[in-house]
């Protein structure tokens, strides 16, 4: 199962608040929360008071809640790797250790008896995956999450996040990443400035967010990593999230026909197998649309990288086929500019590969 979720804050933020914006999400099918314990200072008291409420309304809700910790916390709460039995009192989970053990003890705490998740740190970039994999842990109890990054121009570049994306699915693991709210303004941290897995996504719309994460083919959970987002945002999350194709979001032409649309917004498109440096091409459009006959629009001039085109009827047997340019050629007027893929949405297009399947969609 693939899960949607929040952070929250409750160190920064009251249990109405929190209440309220569960609530919220919720009704936009978010299932797991994200929340920390980093910042706390005080006893398992005190973690109790803060977090026990407001673990329980997100359970009550359906929510799977996973709570942050590290090795040093563990000294300051009184427990020890062999004994989770406050996470399994307060209702989470599992937990995430944002810096680990030894490998060993990971392995270990995987075979607790409570059957809480273990959730480890894919942005590491070491062998630490390999080496608690050496101790033979419960797979089934080992999860993956990626950091977020409070600091702009820290955030992961695209392929490091790839590669360590795909060393955790490669050992069959669940595995969550972070986009960011514009809106929101609580984190861990007093400072921060979003907080994104990928410094790529930092100031992208979430919806271009997600899809970007999506794409990248290694991921199973999306959360936002700050709080509150806007009911809005939770919206547009969904609804890329849930998507069973991943969205590219484009601008169209104010000339466009019925048959135009059809052809970008009715169709699921597939990208051909043989590759062109110059067009992604949709075939099936051709097929489908066959007896219709487009007509010549918006051909002069340059086509540019991003922009999307329909074969009109002056090329024969390629009438009606769906193509988004990859790089800049002159028109030669066989094919019509409809549309373009957003600026906000124009990265995405390198990771749409031959053979795979995406979704226009017109914001």
């Amino acid at each position: 199962m693939q899960y949607l979720g929040i952070s929250i804050y409750p160190e920064k933020t009251s249990l109405e608040e929190n209440m309220e914006y569960i609530k919220l999400a919720h009704k936009y099918g978010y299932n797991r929360i994200f929340t920390s314990l980093l910042e706390i200072t005080g006893s398992q008291e005190v973690v109790m008071d803060k977090f026990s409420n407001i673990i329980k309304y997100g359970n009550d809700l359906g929510f799977k809640t996973v709570i942050d910790i590290n090795p040093s916390l563990f000294k300051q709460l009184e427990i020890n790797y062999d004994n989770l039995s406050l996470f399994a009192e307060l209702g989470v989970w599992g937990i995430r250790l944002d810096t680990g053990f030894s490998g060993m003890e990971e392995a270990l705490m995987t075979r607790n008896k409570f059957g809480l998740k273990i959730e480890i740190n894919v942005s590491s970039g070491t062998g630490y995956l390999d080496n608690i994999m050496k101790f033979n842990p419960n797979t089934d109890n080992l999860l993956g999450c990626h950091n977020f990054y409070p600091q702009k121009l820290t955030g992961l570049g695209q392929d490091f996040f790839i590669e360590q994306s795909k060393r955790y699915k490669e050992y069959g693991l669940h595995t969550a990443a972070f986009v960011s709210s514009k809106k929101a303004k609580n984190g861990p941290w007093p400072v921060q400035d979003g907080l994104p897995t990928m410094e790529q996504d930092r100031n992208l719309p979430i919806r271009t967010q997600v899809n970007h994460i999506k794409l990248t083919r290694y991921i199973d959970d999306v959360i936002i990593g700050n709080a509150f987002a806007s009911e809005e945002e939770l919206k547009e999350m969904s609804e890329a999230f849930y998507s069973e194709q991943p969205q590219l979001t484009i601008e169209t032409l104010e000339n466009l026909n019925v048959d135009d649309r059809k052809v970008l917004f009715d169709n699921v498109h597939l990208y051909r197998g043989d590759k062109s440096d110059y067009l992604l091409r949709n075939s099936t459009t051709r097929v489908k649309y066959k007896n219709t006959k487009f007509e010549t629009k918006n051909n002069n001039g340059l086509v540019n990288r991003g922009d999307i085109l329909i074969v009109n009827k002056s090329y024969g047997q390629y009438n009606g086929e769906l193509q988004i340019a990859l790089k800049q050629f002159e028109n030669d007027g066989r094919r019509s500019v409809v549309g373009k893929i957003k600026d906000t949405d124009l990265s995405l297009l390198s990771l749409i590969e031959p053979w795979s399947t995406f979704v226009l969609v017109e914001i």
